[in-house]
């Protein structure tokens, strides 16, 4: 089965550098785990909205916020009690990895 080209994966806070870069470091060794090769960044909830990723990660306090803009139904949106808990992180984006066919 053909992989698709490399996902991006969007981490995101409220300014953008804090709790999302925390969330970025613990997904990458979810994503090393998994064997996903993935582009990730992290900025603020305003630049989310105008960037293109297939998956914004986020702390679910942040949802109602986000569920005021126009997401681009293709992006999977995963929201997060713990931004940094790795069980949580591959407990919730291994179904979106798998329907987005990286893994």
């Amino acid at each position: 089965m053909k992989k698709m080209s490399k996902l991006t994966i969007l981490f995101v806070c409220g300014a953008g550098l804090g709790s999302s870069f925390a969330a970025q470091m613990a997904a990458e060794d979810v994503l090393s785990k998994l064997g996903v090769n993935a582009k990730l960044d992290h900025c603020d909830i305003s630049s989310a909205v105008s960037m293109r990723s297939d998956v914004i990660i986020t702390a679910e306090n942040f949802r109602s916020q986000f569920e005021k803009f126009t997401i681009d139904s293709n992006t999977a949106m995963v929201y997060l009690k713990n931004v940094v808990s790795k069980s949580e992180i591959e407990e919730k984006l291994t179904p979106v990895l798998l329907n987005k066919g990286a893994i």
